[in-house]
């Protein structure tokens, strides 16, 4: 006789409280699923709407051990908690998804780079640097420009440094904190377009690949992202089936964003991998017959994978903090007036320049992805942090 789960009395725990983790809560609740956030602050986005908020740093053991009491599985909005930590909630005696050792193959880029190229895929040549001399050696056999980048904790362009010449390797290992921080090296990509995919992975192995969107940045920042990509057949299938590989060979368990580049030759390269619910996946949650947030939760519960077909064209645009201090979003009675936006706020208290305050989503049946990115447009236009 099968054996039904109470899937009713399930706790997911998170580690982090920003706006990924917020809107996995949001999806939570529409499955009855109860939520617990480790975050170092109160009252952070996602914590403000959980069942349970767990104030401490992920580093401290008691606050660990109380997010282990609480729940059942447990995963992460970003890749900045050490591998170590999911060690040790491993050891504990509840599944960690993604695990320890997929988040060791993906946190460190030179190792995330060694582990896809083993894979044979394709990514820009690259090299782990330990000295200047090695930059420089690097740039007489792939030529110039370069990108310098932090192995570890680099997000919105913060942690790279564009090398135009060979003079300014210096300034660059500066930038970016060397000694302190290990760097890596790779070839700079003259792309055409940025491209993105989610990939939901099962623990059984089962995949589900969203549509290919068209990601556009400025100052490092997503500010928006259209899908599906306007491509050729032959090259969405081809991203597709690179985004599908990179998580296959990093054994990764939930969702996961794949950054890639698309150059003048129509090759598609991997620029990053992110194990995580994705900026660039936004969209899904009214486009998709299922959002990313509730496919990341069923396959780190181990439950059937959700739909990932794109109901219409669609758009997303981030909405950006302009000035620093408290938030406040000016407009949102105007934005709201939008027929067919939809408009998404994360609660966070303060803004700053560039930081991702919201976002606005539209879609365009019957239309383009240019069409919904138009009408997300002038929802974003009206708001003002």
């Amino acid at each position: 006789m099968k054996v039904t789960r109470d899937l009713s009395q399930v706790t997911i725990g998170i580690l982090g409280g920003g706006q990924l983790a917020r809107m996995t809560v949001e999806a939570a609740s529409r499955l009855n699923f109860k939520v617990a956030i480790l975050e170092a602050e109160a009252e952070s986005p996602a914590g403000q709407i959980a069942a349970f908020e767990i104030v401490g740093h992920w580093s401290e053991l008691e606050a660990l051990e109380k997010l282990v009491q609480a729940c059942e599985v447990i995963t992460l909005e970003n890749e900045f908690v050490d591998a170590e930590v999911l060690q040790r909630l491993e050891a504990s005696g509840r599944p960690v998804y993604p695990s320890a050792l997929t988040l060791a193959l993906v946190q460190d880029k030179a190792r995330q780079k060694q582990t896809l190229a083993g894979a044979g895929l394709p990514v820009p040549a690259f090299a782990a640097v330990s000295s200047p001399e090695e930059v420089l050696s690097f740039g007489a056999n792939y030529g110039w420009p370069l990108v310098l980048k932090a192995r570890r904790n680099g997000y919105d362009g913060r942690g790279n440094y564009t090398l135009r010449l060979p003079t300014e390797i210096a300034e660059g290992f500066e930038r970016l904190g060397w000694p302190e921080r290990t760097l890596l090296v790779e070839q700079y990509v003259p792309f055409v377009r940025e491209l993105a995919v989610m990939v939901v992975r099962g623990k059984e192995g089962a995949t589900g690949v969203y549509p290919v969107v068209e990601t556009i940045q400025k100052h490092h920042i997503c500010h928006s992202v259209t899908a599906p990509a306007e491509l050729a057949p032959e090259i969405a299938a081809e991203a597709t089936r690179i985004a599908r590989q990179a998580i296959e060979a990093i054994a990764g368990v939930g969702v996961f964003g794949v950054e890639l580049f698309l150059t003048e030759a129509n090759e598609v390269l991997i620029n990053e991998l992110a194990p995580r619910p994705h900026n660039s996946g936004h969209y899904t949650i009214e486009a998709c017959r299922t959002s990313q947030y509730e496919n990341h939760l069923r396959a780190v519960l181990g439950l059937p994978l959700g739909a990932t077909d794109l109901i219409a064209p669609a758009a997303m645009v981030n909405l950006l903090g302009v000035k620093a201090g408290r938030a406040v979003p000016h407009g949102l009675e105007e934005a709201l007036a939008v027929p067919g936006a939809n408009v998404h706020l994360y609660a966070k208290a303060l803004s700053r320049p560039g930081r991702k305050m919201g976002h606005i989503t539209a879609l365009a049946p019957g239309g383009s992805p240019a069409d919904a990115l138009a009408l997300a447009q002038k929802a974003a236009s009206l708001i003002e942090f």
